[in-house]
């Protein structure tokens, strides 16, 4: 993960391509094809059987949540810092 002081835009996006890729490896694998975000979990639990292969999906589940966040904070203090110049 991040440090606080690396988190901009650009590093953040690097960090999510990663996590999607390391997912992308794990929904291959177990056959997860959830058509909403909601079903996702329930399905992981049902199909994924290594214990840390789902220990692994819940992290990454929630680094890609928390960089988004933290993307769309840092996107929202620069829109702001742009209108307050103008």
């Amino acid at each position: 993960m991040l440090k606080a002081n690396q988190l901009n835009i650009s590093n953040i996006r690097k960090e999510l391509e990663i996590i999607s890729q390391e997912m992308l490896v794990l929904i291959k694998k177990y056959e997860l094809t959830a058509t909403s975000q909601l079903d996702v979990i329930e399905m992981a639990r049902e199909k994924i059987n290594d214990k840390n292969d789902y220990i692994r999906f819940l992290e990454l589940s929630l680094e890609g949540r928390i960089y988004g966040e933290a993307a769309t904070a840092i996107e929202n203090a620069a829109s702001k810092n742009t209108k307050n110049i103008h």
